[in-house]
């Protein structure tokens, strides 16, 4: 009997290759790409310009009270971006304004503008005075606006002790330091800006005799 040939088995013939295409120019990833690179070359390019528009002014280093005299100590200076070049010219660029005293208080940071200069606080008087640290209360700092009073320092027997009123109203423009604990002080030296108007006579002349009390307003 007669074999027949078995039928020749097919393969499948593999899928065509496909070269792989660069991506055109209008691919969402290409777009998007330029449009951030765009972006960021446009904010630098704005912060240069807004650094080079800045000014530097001097600003007060702490809080300084009416009729304070400005030294090198009290000054630091801020670079500032002003949006109206016109404001530049009310603040101190250059030469710190040394040695001027403050016609009004400056807050700690704040610039130092040319309108608070000058004015009445030239002609305020600082007086010293000598003040047991028991008589200075803690709360006092330079600025504050306090009463200066008075009161016998030796009791007769007999008499009431009345201290009187000697300043009203006047602001401290310098406080010396509490001693240290292993030589503390007794004392601590007040300097208040007084105006000339005050009775200046009789305030030193009791002050120099009697026990000097200092009490904080506000």
């Amino acid at each position: 009997m007669a074999r027949t040939a078995p039928s020749p088995v097919s393969t499948p013939s593999a899928p065509p290759a496909r070269r792989a295409t660069r991506p055109g120019w209008r691919d969402p990833r290409i777009i998007v790409g330029v449009l951030i690179v765009a972006l960021s070359v446009l904010v630098g390019a704005a912060l240069l310009g807004s650094g080079e528009d800045t000014v530097a002014v001097w600003s007060a280093r702490k809080d300084l009270p009416a009729g304070a005299r400005l030294t090198a100590d009290v000054l630091q200076q801020r670079a500032v971006h002003f949006a109206d070049s016109a404001d530049r010219g009310h603040y101190f660029a250059g030469p710190a304004p040394t040695g001027q005293a403050l016609s009004r208080p400056i807050g700690a940071g704040e610039l130092v503008p040319r309108t608070a200069l000058g004015g009445t606080s030239r002609h305020l008087v600082e007086v010293p005075l000598r003040v047991d640290v028991d008589d200075v209360p803690v709360t006092v700092r330079e600025g504050s606006t306090v009463d200066v009073w008075v009161a016998p320092r030796d009791a007769v027997p007999g008499d009431r002790l009345r201290a009187r009123l000697v300043l009203s109203g006047v602001v401290v423009v310098r406080l010396s330091r509490v001693g240290s604990s292993l030589a503390p002080e007794t004392s601590r030296q007040v300097i208040v800006a007084v105006a000339p108007d005050k009775p200046l006579g009789d305030a030193l002349g009791a002050t120099s005799t009697g026990r000097v009390v200092i009490t904080r307003q506000g």
